[in-house]
């Protein structure tokens, strides 16, 4: 995981993003080395298999014995990295994933990004799952992000021992030079076309799973995706937080900043557990979650087999049940209700809803749901603006409008239009002596 300047604010949740949220499990016994291995509940499709943490710690001594020999660390631009890479790739390859390596330039230095297909599935509704690989030049990275990279491989590779069939497709990733400001990951999704962004249904990140005092935090920045992690955890009886310490600071900003609907786990960096966390998770208060952050101790020493244990398995769950069912339901409300002013015979102003996790076009009857208070509701003209920037009319001005505000309900063809992104209603007041405010609005798809 990247350093970025902390900050104390806590991300607002998106909307549901239209992947298929399995039931919650029934009470699971807690994972190995603590207790037996969980067994899930019936789950939409096939259960989970375990994910045996001495498969994830071996992979974890792999890249130990990298780093080792390569200067200590598996950096972008070292071989320690392109070493680590090589690893990756060939037990996926031998596991019958299709394989693809996508090279780029970042610090005057090559690097890699590793993806992984499964084959089969509907490739129109990927379920994708991904991690960092590369460590920062002054450790070799074990919990940041070999943790996540080895909890991830061994997830791909179980697919593979259980011969799992999915209906969806499924896709893994490893990403380089994430320390150096998601450098790989956003190469990955700025050289996809906008075709193929709507085909991912949902992409899932693990950064940092397995810290020597840890914490469950859940990504919130999709609503469907945070409840799968919760309910797991929840079978658990394990209490969860809102991951805020990473938030940006990881592979799923650049999928997120186009629409894309993201999930994932986060067992903490650098800040201090408090007494409260303590209390909950056990752990010592007072200090880092992993004091071990971008340093040299960061080795194979430096990670709790139970957190680790128990996010792999956590993955897996999502994995599984992410890819049985429907990704995109038979509908799906998309809301702002922030309060936007509508200055008196002044510019427009827009409001924006993002609209995450849809498969294709958005549809021929789409619903537009708009809550303006206004004092003279026929000095209102309003548009709503598909992602492309496609204006829809919904309301022409009129002098003979005399009444008050604008609250009702329209429907629009955008069935050219992709579903996926920041769509805005825009709002001017193009007469003078009353004002007003865009109170909220939604698309219901």
């Amino acid at each position: 995981m990247r350093r970025v300047r902390r900050t104390a604010a806590v991300a607002a949740a998106l909307t549901i993003g239209g992947l298929l949220v399995p039931a919650a499990p029934a009470a699971l016994a807690a994972p190995h080395p603590v207790a037996p291995t969980p067994v899930l509940a019936p789950a939409p499709a096939l259960a989970a298999p375990d994910i045996p943490v001495a498969n994830v710690k071996a992979h974890l001594s792999q890249l130990q014995s990298i780093a080792s020999s390569n200067g200590g660390n598996r950096a972008h631009g070292r071989a320690g990295y392109k070493a680590s890479l090589d690893y990756v790739k060939g037990k996926l390859d031998a596991a019958g994933f299709t394989t693809t390596v996508q090279q780029f330039t970042s610090s005057g230095a090559t690097g890699y990004n590793l993806i992984a297909d499964w084959p089969g599935g509907d490739t129109g509704q990927t379920v994708m799952a991904g991690s960092h690989l590369d460590s920062v030049t002054s450790g070799p990275g074990i919990n940041d992000n070999g943790s996540g990279s080895a909890a991830v491989l061994e997830t791909a590779l179980a697919v593979s021992r259980e011969q799992f069939k999915p209906a969806k497709h499924l896709r893994f990733a490893w990403w380089g030079a994430e320390e150096l400001g998601l450098v790989g990951s956003k190469y990955y999704v700025n050289n996809l076309p906008s075709s193929e962004r709507s085909k991912i249904s949902g992409y899932l990140n693990f950064d940092m799973i397995g810290s020597p005092n840890p914490g469950y935090f859940v990504y919130d920045d999709n609503t469907a995706l945070e409840k799968v992690f919760k309910d797991y955890y929840a079978g658990l009886n394990i209490p969860t937080e809102i991951e805020t310490e990473g938030d940006g600071r990881s592979d799923h900003a650049p999928f997120k900043n186009v629409g894309i609907a993201v999930g994932g786990l986060f067992s903490g960096a650098d800040y201090t557990k408090t007494s409260a966390q303590a209390q909950k998770w056990g752990g010592t208060a007072g200090q880092p979650f992993d004091r071990c952050y971008h340093s040299s101790c960061d080795t194979t020493a430096n990670i709790n087999d139970t957190a680790l244990d128990r996010n792999s398995d956590a993955i897996a769950y999502a994995i599984w049940n992410l890819a049985a069912g429907s990704t995109t339901p038979p509908g799906g409300v998309f809301e702002n209700t922030d309060d936007v002013a509508v200055p008196d015979n002044g510019a427009a102003v827009t409001s924006t809803v993002n609209v995450t996790g849809r498969t294709g076009n958005a549809p021929s009857n789409l619903k537009v749901d708009v809550d303006i208070r206004h004092t003279w509701r026929g000095d209102l003209v309003v548009d709503l603006l598909a992602p492309d920037g496609t204006a829809f009319r919904l309301k022409n001005s009129s002098s003979n409008d005399s009444a008050d505000d604008v609250i009702a309900s329209y429907t629009v063809n955008a069935s050219a239009k992709a579903a996926n992104g920041a769509w805005k209603l825009r709002v001017q007041d193009v007469a003078a002596q009353d004002t007003g405010y865009i109170n909220s609005w939604k698309l219901t798809f």
